[in-house]
C-alpha cells in the first residue's frame, strides 16, 4: 500500500515525501516593486520537509494582480529576488513550484499601476469586496480584453515560466481555480464572449489549453502542475455543468504530460473521482473538508488511491514541519482561521514560527 511518507517522482525529481503545501496568499511583497522579502525566504526555507511546496500566488503581468504587496514575476528586480527564495528552500532540501496567478476580475485599480483597470473574458463585475491598502472596496465592472490583449495575456504566462525557471523554481503551477482569471474564462458566469474565447464547451476551455500549452513550451511540461476548482463559488463563480467543462480540458491536455493537475476539490466527491480516473498523470487532491481545515484524516486519501499527493493548506501555517508531525501523529498547532481565510494582510498577526 502507498502511504503519503513513500517518496514519488516528480519533473526528474524524487520527492521525500507526498504531502504537498498548498498555495496561499500571504501579501509580504512590501514595497513598489512587488518583490519578495527575506522574511518570505525564512517562510518557505522553514517549510521545505514538504514533498512539494507551492507558493503563493504570484501574478505573471502587472494587471494581474489583485491584493495588496503579493510578489510578481515580471521585472528582472522579482527575478533576483525569487532566487533568495528558492536558494533558502534548495538548501534546506525542498522542492518548490512558482504560482502563476492573473487574478484577472478579481481586484481593483487602488492596486494597480496608474491607468491600469483589472480585467476578464467579459465586463461583468464580480458581487463583493477586494482588501486594498484604503480598506475593503467594491469590485469594478473589468475592462473585456480584445483578442489581441488574450494572446498578450497567454505570453505574459509563458515569459513568467520563464522567469521562474531563471529564478530557481523548479516548475509552474497555473491557477486555474478559485475565480480568477483562467477559471473566469471556463465558466459562461463570466465568459459571455462570442468570438472563439467563448460559447460552446471548447470556446470555454480555449484560454486555459492555449496558456498551458504555450507554458509547456516555454519551460516543458515535466514542469507545469495545473490547479483547478470544478463548481467553486469563490469569488462570486458559477458553473452550470464543471463536469463536461473539465473533462473536456482534461482530454486536452492529458497529452502534454504535466508535472501533475492539482484539484482543489468540492463537495461532489463523484466529480473528483472521474478526473482522478480521467487524469493520466500525477493528481494533487487539496480535498474539501470546509469549514474544517484538512487534517490527518487526508493521508487515508493516497491510501486508498484517490490521489497521488494530498495538499495542506492551513496546518501548514501553524505546523512548519508537518510531514514530521503527520508521520507521529501530532502534536499539531491550531490553525487560526480567520489568518488564513483572511489572507495575511497588514495588522493582521503573524504566527510566532515566522518570526513575526
Amino acid at each position: 500500500m502507498t502511504t503519503a511518507f513513500d517518496p514519488i517522482v516528480l519533473s526528474g525529481k524524487q520527492l521525500a515525501n507526498r504531502v504537498v503545501m498548498a498555495p496561499m496568499t500571504r501579501s509580504r511583497a512590501y514595497g513598489p516593486g512587488a518583490e519578495p522579502t527575506e522574511l518570505m525566504a525564512t517562510y518557505y526555507a522553514q517549510r521545505a520537509a514538504a514533498g512539494l511546496i507551492v507558493t503563493e500566488g504570484i501574478q505573471p503581468s502587472a494587471v494581474g494582480q489583485g491584493y495588496p504587496d503579493t510578489p510578481g514575476l515580471h521585472t528582472a528586480g522579482q527575478v533576483r529576488a525569487w532566487r533568495t527564495v528558492t536558494d533558502a528552500v534548495h538548501r534546506e532540501g525542498g522542492v518548490i513550484f512558482a504560482q502563476l496567478m492573473h487574478t484577472g476580475r478579481v481586484g481593483h485599480p487602488s492596486l494597480l499601476p496608474d491607468g491600469l483597470v483589472p480585467v476578464g473574458p467579459s465586463a461583468v463585475a464580480a458581487k463583493g469586496q477586494v482588501y486594498t491598502h484604503e480598506g475593503p472596496k467594491e469590485f469594478v465592472t473589468p475592462k473585456e480584453l480584445s483578442e489581441a490583449e488574450i494572446r498578450q495575456t497567454v505570453a505574459d504566462f509563458a515569459d513568467a515560466a520563464r522567469n521562474a525557471v531563471e529564478a530557481g523554481f523548479d516548475g509552474v503551477e497555473l491557477h486555474g481555480a478559485n475565480g480568477y482569471l483562467i477559471h473566469q474564462f471556463l465558466s459562461p458566469h463570466t465568459n459571455r464572449r462570442t468570438d472563439g474565447w467563448g460559447g460552446d464547451t471548447e470556446g470555454l476551455i480555449r484560454f486555459a489549453v492555449e496558456v498551458v500549452t504555450a507554458v509547456t513550451e516555454a519551460i516543458g511540461g515535466d514542469r507545469v502542475g495545473l490547479r483547478i476548482s470544478p463548481g467553486n463559488v469563490y469569488n462570486d463563480m458559477a458553473e452550470e455543468n464543471p463536469a463536461e467543462v473539465y473533462g473536456a480540458l482534461l482530454a486536452r491536455l492529458g497529452g502534454l504530460d504535466l508535472a501533475y493537475l492539482h484539484l482543489m476539490e468540492g463537495p461532489d466527491r463523484e466529480l473528483t473521482a472521474r478526473l482522478r480516473k480521467d487524469w493520466p498523470g500525477t493528481f494533487v487532491l487539496n480535498p474539501f473538508t470546509y469549514p474544517d481545515v484538512t487534517g490527518p484524516d487526508a493521508l487515508e486519501l493516497i491510501e486508498d488511491g484517490s490521489a497521488d499527493m494530498v495538499a495542506y493548506g492551513a496546518l501548514f501555517l501553524a505546523n512548519p514541519d508537518l510531514p514530521r508531525r503527520l508521520a507521529s501523529g501530532g502534536p499539531f498547532n491550531t490553525a487560526d482561521k480567520a489568518t488564513f481565510y483572511g489572507g495575511d494582510h497588514r495588522g493582521y498577526t503573524d504566527y510566532p514560527a515566522l518570526g513575526g
